[in-house]
């Protein structure tokens, strides 16, 4: 029989240290092929690649890492034509302040 959660349980993990394997109670498979996944996606290009990028970035106008993060979400090699998704890009930045050294 399942036992009833308590009234403050939010469905998440225990706090307690696990003791288990890493994938939990899931299928191992799905678990090692996602890591991989992981891994293989955000592992560092080639020099050569990493300069081509930096060069496109400068060119639009974004820094390297909202180049590539496009590039890995959506698969999309931004160029000057797309003006819409630069924009977009541009009005999601954090504002940065500067604060004054008096």
């Amino acid at each position: 029989m399942a036992r009833r959660p308590k009234r403050s349980d939010n469905g998440g993990p225990p706090i307690d240290d696990y003791k288990g394997p890493p994938w939990g109670k899931g299928d191992p498979y799905i678990f090692l092929a996602w890591q991989a996944a992981h891994a293989k996606a955000w592992k560092a290009p080639s020099r050569d690649v990493m300069l081509i990028r930096m060069e496109r970035a400068e060119r639009l106008g974004l820094t390297y890492e909202e180049y590539t993060l496009e590039i890995l979400e959506r698969g999309l090699h931004l160029q000057p034509k797309d003006t819409d998704r630069i924009a977009a890009i541009k009005a999601t930045r954090k504002r940065r302040r500067v604060r004054r050294l008096d």
